[in-house]
């Protein structure tokens, strides 16, 4: 089940919203669990007892260490327990992936049958290293209650797709939440912000993406290769951050207060502030229980910064594209704090974003294409270096067909809207005015981009988000 569906959107949401409103505190947490679980079984019904599995483990081995506190033994506890989580992803995910590298760099024949890889896989292993850690560390209590750490876990508005939340972040909001009129209503209108993000425009750059980026490269253009890959840009980042927009929206609704997960990335001046703005949850995993732990930047810093960003790749996907994806980034980002930060300053700012659009819409080739090869010929088309025309009328005619939609989703993915927004609101100094903002004119727009996606998602095959399959 997504959340941009029908199912979602008029059955499963207005059902679970019903219910737990209805029933008082003490179950509250049940109907959020049950109704977690359902979510959950009604993509991936196998999965289900796999996630059981999972949160079993990380309880049992939470209350072990916690019972050891900070020894050798507890220490050993954590490693175990982490271990388990490990191998346990490793084999759902990486195991056919290792396989097909050993045999195609030896002889070996080695006969295997992958297993289904469980949806959000990565996710809530990731939740459960992260509240094993955060009890180890003191940071927060292990759980007496098995259901409780399997709320935290399986939360729908989170379990397929992140954001990753921190187990020490929402602990205190598990036990006791406070929901009010106002909250509840700001949850809307983020969540229908995420859905329109993802039904209107970013369902509508994966229709102009593909046109480019699948075509034979004998048939690309110059212009056409980096429109393609502009396009691409534009659609993983509607796509990937509505999806968080929705999750903190459905989280407000039923009491939660999940950090923000995008900060306008495509504003950035380099690489190391692209990756402080996108997908920050992620980010803050690897720094907190990955880059710090091994050193961070106390000692062997590059050693410590590639292991990262080998390891951020991969997360991406059990391919070498994405391996190298996140290599090149890991690089770009040295390459930034050893010089190229200190040249882009004394240079106008619009140099520092043409190196930051250049460098960024690289990285996106790679994690595009699966095959290298194709990759590296669609750089070389990028560049020029392949016998083909650098615009031709092909290209012009797909442009003033989109160049609409293409123009607004870059402004909007911009701080622009908001900045408007807000100086509106500044304007707006009668109390009169103000009020007929936020109590009409607001929730009128949020009800008209709900009905706008609902008519975009009529007759259209299913779209799941771009991030499921990590």
């Amino acid at each position: 089940m997504v959340f941009s569906s029908f199912v979602f959107l008029y059955g499963f949401l207005p059902l679970v919203l019903l219910l737990y409103f209805i029933v008082g505190k003490e179950w509250k947490n049940t109907v959020l669990l049950l109704f977690s679980l359902l979510f959950y079984a009604w993509g991936e019904p196998a999965g289900v007892f796999i996630l059981l599995v999972n949160v079993a483990a990380g309880w049992i081995g939470g209350r072990w260490i916690e019972r050891a506190g900070r020894t050798s033994i507890g220490k050993l506890l954590l490693l175990g327990s982490v271990a388990f989580q490990v191998l346990f992803l490793v084999y759902y995910k990486y195991l056919g992936f290792a396989i097909e590298t050993i045999q195609s760099v030896t002889s070996l024949s080695l006969s295997y049958s992958p297993p289904s890889l469980p949806i959000g896989i990565s996710f809530f292993t990731f939740h459960v290293i992260s509240y094993l850690v955060d009890v180890y560390r003191r940071e927060a209590p292990a759980l007496s209650s098995y259901s409780t750490l399997l709320l935290y876990i399986a939360l729908f508005p989170q379990l397929v797709a992140g954001p990753i939340i921190r187990y020490a972040d929402i602990q205190s909001q598990l036990k006791e939440r406070n929901i009010t009129a106002d909250g509840f209503s700001q949850g809307i209108v983020r969540f229908v912000t995420g859905l329109g993000k993802k039904v209107i425009v970013a369902n509508s750059l994966a229709e102009i993406a593909p046109l480019l980026l699948d075509s034979p490269i004998e048939q690309l253009t110059v212009a056409g290769a980096w429109l393609g890959i502009f396009a691409f840009a534009l659609q993983i980042y509607f796509d990937f951050s509505g999806y968080s927009d929705m999750a903190i929206g459905l989280g407000k609704m039923f009491g939660f207060t999940f950090k923000e997960n995008f900060d306008y990335p495509y504003v950035s001046t380099g690489v190391a502030e692209f990756w402080r703005r996108w997908n920050m949850s992620v980010g803050r995993f690897f720094r907190d229980y990955v880059y710090i732990p091994m050193g961070g930047n106390r000692k062997r810093a590059m050693f410590n910064m590639f292991i990262v960003w080998f390891l951020t790749g991969l997360w991406h996907g059990a391919s070498w594209n994405f391996v190298v994806w996140g290599l090149y980034f890991g690089l770009m980002i040295t390459l930034e704090k050893s010089f190229l930060q200190k040249l882009l300053s004394i240079l106008p700012t619009f140099v520092s974003r043409m190196y930051f659009a250049v460098a960024v819409l690289i990285g996106w080739v790679f994690f595009y294409f699966e095959s290298l090869g194709h990759g590296t010929k669609y750089l070389r088309a990028m560049f020029g270096l392949a016998p083909i025309p650098a615009a031709d009328a092909a290209f012009f005619i797909l442009l003033q067909n989109h160049i609409v939609l293409l123009t607004l989703a870059a402004i909007a993915a911009t701080p622009i809207p908001i900045r408007l927004h807000r100086l509106l609101e500044e304007r707006l100094q009668p109390r009169l005015a103000r009020s007929f903002y936020n109590e009409i004119a607001l929730p009128v727009g949020s009800l008209a981009m709900l009905v706008v996606s609902a008519l975009l998602l009529v007759g259209k095959t299913y779209s799941p988000f771009f991030y499921f399959r990590f």
